[in-house]
């Protein structure tokens, strides 16, 4: 397929299955080059030992990726029992076996119950979250103490939301669960404290992202898949297969932003930074929608003040 060096104008979102064994931004470096797009972004980071939904947004969309990576997001995920890894899933050494007990049903429930709701949780040190400008793997790999880890830890500490938490299956040294999230949830952390709970340590067998909102993995396509339209494009006009796999950006809105039609008088305001005046309150975002004969094109988002909605982040579909 015949490529030019800025790429394509090329707008939406297509929903990847993230495959196990590459980093979600080789992920995104190959839906760029499949699509020939001018710009990409992802919304969330996937381990590379972790699969399933990585929504990648491509042109004007990438204006929406922070909203995406703000969503919930959902995972199935397998906890193995009785040890403890040095990053908190199967790629991590050994650092501690323990027996594991009988447990029961009624207790293992009991020891989720504890995990459920706002909980707070010091991420593991072995993420791409960043301490001066260093993700924490690369200071873990440089073999620090335990103290420094643990004075890294306590400074990156955060409170998240556990939705849902459902144990899906029971085996003598595994669970199943399922669990849906908030943002900057460490599933291998949440893992680990589970197997604490239950007095024998865990780690993180299988991990694969199901939801990431509003996108599930009904939704996503392989990278083989895409690959495969890619080398039967011959030219960047014949993408039409391609581009029939994009998603709306307008998906990536939340439905809880009140809808704002404007006509054309209201359209060249908002393009040209001016206020518009509203009825609306207490509401800090709203979609924006530009209303011509009947046609309806999503022009941006935008913010209520005390004169009216200004523009926060508008879309341009300039070539």
């Amino acid at each position: 397929m015949a490529r030019r060096n800025k790429g394509r104008a090329v707008h939406g979102i297509v929903v990847v299955d993230k495959p196990l064994g590459l980093t979600s931004n080789q992920v995104l470096q190959r839906v760029k080059r499949f699509y020939n797009a001018r710009k990409a972004g992802h919304t969330g980071a996937l381990d590379p030992q972790a699969s399933g939904v990585l929504p990648i947004c491509l042109g004007e969309a990438t204006k929406f990726s922070q909203l995406l990576l703000d969503a919930d997001k959902a995972y199935d995920t397998t906890a193995v029992l009785g040890e403890i890894r040095s990053t908190g899933d199967v790629e991590g050494e050994v650092v501690e076996t323990h027996p594991v007990p009988e447990l029961s049903e009624a207790h293992v429930e009991q020891v989720l119950e504890k995990w459920r709701g706002p909980i707070e949780q010091v991420p593991p040190m072995f993420s791409a979250l960043k301490l001066d400008g260093k993700p924490l793997y690369e200071l873990a790999r440089q073999g620090m103490s335990a103290e420094q880890a643990q004075a890294i830890a306590d400074k990156k500490r955060r409170t998240v939301t556990i939705h849902e938490l459902t144990l899906n299956a029971q085996r003598a040294d595994e669970l199943e669960l399922s669990v849906r999230c908030s943002k900057g949830t460490y599933i291998r952390s949440l893992v680990e404290d589970i197997g604490n709970g239950l007095g024998c340590g865990a780690y993180v067998g299988h991990l694969r992202r199901t939801h990431s909102r509003p996108f599930n993995l009904s939704q996503a396509v392989t990278l083989e898949q895409l690959e495969q339209l890619a080398e039967q494009s011959d030219t960047d006009t014949d993408t039409d297969a391609l581009d029939a796999l994009l998603l709306p950006m307008a998906l990536a809105l939340p439905d809880s932003w009140p809808v704002v039609e404007l006509d054309e008088h209201e359209c060249a305001k908002i393009r040209h930074g001016q206020a518009i005046s509203t009825g609306l309150a207490d509401c800090p975002s709203v979609q924006l929608w530009a209303v011509n004969s009947g046609q309806r094109q999503l022009i941006g988002i935008g913010r209520i003040e005390r004169r009216g909605i200004r523009p926060q982040r508008l879309l341009q579909f300039d070539d």
